[in-house]
């Protein structure tokens, strides 16, 4: 039930007020105290964006669309600097990911909710947002997917590396390993967390195709067969470097020193790969940038949507808005092969 009457904090007392809640959670375990410290970040954030001698409940659907929008624009301290210089984003960009973006309004919605019950707002503002993600900025370019010429030029440069012999330092010299984790990025689309868990006996042959057992999100796993070129870098690999490691090491991707690769080493890999890309059709890509362009271009290339969200893991159709990108010139193509304008075929 709604409390009687309207207590009017100010942003900064009701802030404090719930990070005290919040932390506190953390004592009977419905928190963990890693959670409880974004939320307490976020909120934080709240209060010098909107202002700590506001009050909580002036704050209109508008205030808290200017917030979402202020914080997008602001600079993510994880970045490092180009040139050691400040970074700004040009109008209508963004500098905070669309991850950051999204765990912020969920913080935020999570403050008012209490908020709301607590007696500091009359009416949650969270209702009256209006902002969407592409206004805020959507993706950063190296999160968005590839296209076609800019990620064959990736897989093209994967696949080169089979062939040869690794160069500069110990933890570079694993040119199979290198791009087989290209190829399974790009092709499969596995969060780089199922990626980095994957272990050998996760792969499996069955009646001539290779499969790969993905074990993803709240326990779920998904059997994706391997198009034969990433099945062949998989076996180059585990025939050759993997081969050499510490057979007790179940890891599939082992680093240098024969331990499990681990997810910020991915990055570097990628960026290792994408340098031997020809620069007219080289761009920078995360790993999930490289999942956005799995489903991008199975998506674009008609393939069934229930498929495409098997390969990635999903358990709704409906999650697979956020993986799909425009891509140039998919109009065209898709008008010139209009189903309902082909020649009929021949009769029998």
């Amino acid at each position: 039930m709604r409390p009687a009457e309207l207590n009017r904090l100010t942003v900064a007392e009701a802030v404090d007020r719930y990070v005290e809640l919040v932390r506190a959670k953390t004592v009977t375990g419905a928190l963990s105290p890693a959670t409880a410290e974004v939320y307490a970040r976020d909120v934080a954030t709240l209060v010098a964006l909107a202002g700590d001698g506001a009050v909580l409940d002036d704050l209109s659907g508008e205030d808290v669309d200017a917030v979402l929008l202020a914080f997008a624009r602001k600079p993510d301290g994880r970045r490092s600097p180009q040139g050691g210089q400040a970074v700004r984003a040009a109008p209508g960009t963004s500098l905070q990911s669309a991850s950051s973006q999204a765990r912020f309004r969920r913080s935020i919605s999570a403050l008012f909710k209490h908020a709301t019950l607590a007696g500091w707002v009359q009416i949650n503002p969270m209702a009256a947002v209006t902002v969407s993600a592409r206004e805020r900025g959507g993706l950063r370019a190296e999160r968005r997917a590839l296209t076609r010429e800019q990620a064959q030029g990736l897989i093209g440069a994967a696949r080169e590396l089979g062939g040869q012999e690794g160069e500069g330092r110990r933890d570079e010299r694993m040119p199979l390993r290198d791009g087989l984790i290209v190829l399974l990025l790009a092709a499969v689309g596995p969060r780089v967390s199922e990626l980095v868990r994957a272990n050998v006996e996760d792969f499996y042959t069955n009646d001539g195709v290779r499969y790969w057992r993905i074990f993803g999100k709240g326990g779920r796993t998904r059997d994706v067969p391997l198009p034969e070129g990433v099945a062949a870098a998989l076996e180059a690999y585990l025939l050759g470097e993997r081969g050499a490691g510490p057979p007790e090491e179940k890891a599939l991707l082992l680093s240098w020193r024969g331990r499990r690769l681990a997810r910020g080493d991915v990055q570097a890999v990628i960026d290792r790969v994408q340098a031997r890309v020809d620069p007219e059709r080289r761009r920078s890509v995360t790993p999930h940038g490289l999942r956005h362009t799995t489903a991008t271009h199975l998506l674009a290339d008609a393939v069934d949507m229930d498929a495409v969200r098997r390969v990635l893991g999903h358990s709704d159709l409906s999650t697979l808005g956020r993986y799909r990108d425009e891509l140039p010139g998919e109009l065209e193509v898709a008008m010139r092969a209009h189903p309902l304008l082909r020649s009929p075929k021949s009769a029998g």
